[in-house]
């Protein structure tokens, strides 16, 4: 079983400091990662709102972050970051409408089903303790070299 925590993380993925959301990565493989995240429901979460709620909507934020991560851990062997812009979502279910951090850790789930030099797909769900508080597909295309 693969393991990183937070550290590791952060020197992967371009989110810094309390903008990066996961605490963990719990697995992964060519197509598939498993992270965790407590931070969602830390009062610096810049994510908040004025008000200092949490849309369900900062999930997908949360899911693209594994994302990316996932392709950092599966690219090439010292091949250089590869930025990525989140373009497209679909079928997106969000099951509330905000995030108090009652629910606990959350486990971020995102399964890679296309790949290329221009982007990639994937379909992913976070949960917490047993129940999907957000699912769907994202499309991510990687900056365009000229």
């Amino acid at each position: 079983m693969n393991a990183l925590g937070r550290e590791a993380i952060l020197g992967l993925v371009p989110h810094a400091g309390a903008m990066c959301l996961l605490d963990s990565a719990q697995d992964w493989d060519a197509a598939t990662i498993t992270c965790t995240s407590s931070r969602y429901a830390q009062p610096d979460n810049p994510l908040r709102r004025a008000d200092g709620t949490l849309g369900t909507a900062c999930l997908i934020e949360i899911a693209a972050q594994a994302m990316a991560l996932h392709g950092r851990l599966s690219a090439v062997a010292n091949a250089p970051p590869r930025p990525g812009f989140l373009v497209s979502l679909r079928d997106v279910i969000l099951q509330i409408a905000t995030l108090d951090g009652s629910h606990g850790a959350l486990t971020i789930n995102a399964r890679q089903i296309l790949s290329d030099a221009r982007g990639a797909s994937y379909e992913f769900n976070v949960s917490a303790n047993a129940l999907v508080l957000a699912e769907g597909r994202a499309m991510v295309l990687f900056e365009a070299v000229l």
